[in-house]
């Protein structure tokens, strides 16, 4: 019986990743880094991959250093490419996974931009337009292809950072 209601109870990690989202839009980027680290260590390394990818993207934007941004939104994009491939249909969590996939580029490449690695940046800058391709044309959509466009013009014709703004959010 407890393993039924297990199967039927409303998976409240995605609510709780987003309670802590607002907390950091609200202003408190300590307090949220310090919850999303707990949430972080209750999932673990070997944890649901798409609730690893959304923490751990989110959790780049709480990062004060460039490292350790990237370091969260690499880990981020190894926890969607866990469930790529032939998996991906099989994965329930597949369309979130594919929608998030064109942001996790873009911040990698937005990432790389930042600690003056062009090379790396424009890869993901192409990455991740090519993979906004498939977003729909809503809100979320036009906010991640507004934002590859923003970074394209910021990181201009030969690849070097232009001006770079206050750190990024998310679309």
């Amino acid at each position: 019986m407890a393993e039924r209601q297990e199967q039927t109870a409303p998976d409240a990690v995605p609510t709780r990743i987003g309670q802590v989202v607002m907390l950091h839009h609200a202003g408190d980027r300590e307090e949220a880094r310090q919850r999303f680290l707990g949430l972080w260590a209750e999932i673990g390394e070997s944890g649901d991959p798409l609730h690893r990818c959304t923490l751990a993207h989110y959790l780049a934007d709480t990062q004060d250093e460039p490292e350790d941004e990237l370091a969260w939104d690499l880990r981020a994009l190894a926890a969607a490419e866990e469930v790529a491939g032939d998996r991906l249909a099989e994965y329930e969590g597949s369309l979130a996974v594919r929608a998030l996939y064109p942001s996790l580029q873009l911040s990698l490449a937005a990432d790389y931009a930042r600690l003056d690695r062009p090379d790396a940046a424009r890869v993901h800058l192409r990455r991740a337009r090519d993979a906004a391709r498939t977003l729909a044309d809503d809100r979320y959509g036009e906010g991640v292809r507004a934002a590859i466009r923003r970074l394209e013009t910021r990181l201009g014709e030969d690849g070097t950072p232009g001006g770079w703004g206050p750190p990024r959010q998310r679309p």
